[in-house]
């Protein structure tokens, strides 16, 4: 099913109101996870509703409704996001041995909202031995987020990373 991407028309794949001319949004963060998965435009919709992501870029679906790449700003880094191309060398695997890290100033509200748009709770966030508060969830595309909170941040205490 296609799913039709809110902040791009059809034939746009950069533009967007914060670039009119449509180069390509620049990446941010040193080390950027490229996650496929099945429906990166819903993944997209998802870490938007869940994590206040913000889609700064997306090619067009194809004819059964892949993308083949969606940039997205969260929480000050990229994440790419791509939909299986099997028939490219590019099978879907189910996400193993690895989690993203969400390093947030307030971990209530992220969590909150997050669990809200779906996300299942795999570890409550509680404070850990080294002293920061963490917990994991996990979203519809079974990619596992991690969520720490530094030690020194009152919980709770909304920042306007968290508002969304």
């Amino acid at each position: 099913m296609h799913e039709e991407n809110p902040t791009m028309s059809a034939t746009q794949t950069h533009a967007t109101e914060a670039n009119p001319a449509g180069a390509p949004p620049p990446t941010r963060g040193g080390v950027i996870a490229y996650l496929t998965v099945d429906g990166a435009m819903r993944a997209a919709a998802f870490y938007r509703e869940a994590f206040a992501a913000e889609i700064v870029a997306a090619i067009p679906a194809d004819a059964q409704g892949r993308t083949m790449h969606v940039h997205l700003y969260l929480n000050g880094s990229s994440l790419m996001l791509s939909d299986a191309f099997p028939e490219h060398g590019h099978p879907l695997q189910a996400p193993q041995s690895f989690s993203l890290l969400l390093p947030v100033d307030a971990i209530a509200p992220w969590w909150d909202r997050a669990v809200a748009a779906g996300a299942t709770v795999v570890m409550p966030y509680q404070e850990m031995f080294w002293g920061d508060v963490y917990g994991q969830l996990r979203d519809p595309f079974g990619v596992t987020w991690a969520m720490n909170q530094a030690k020194g941040q009152p919980n709770g205490q909304a920042q306007e990373q968290a508002k969304g």
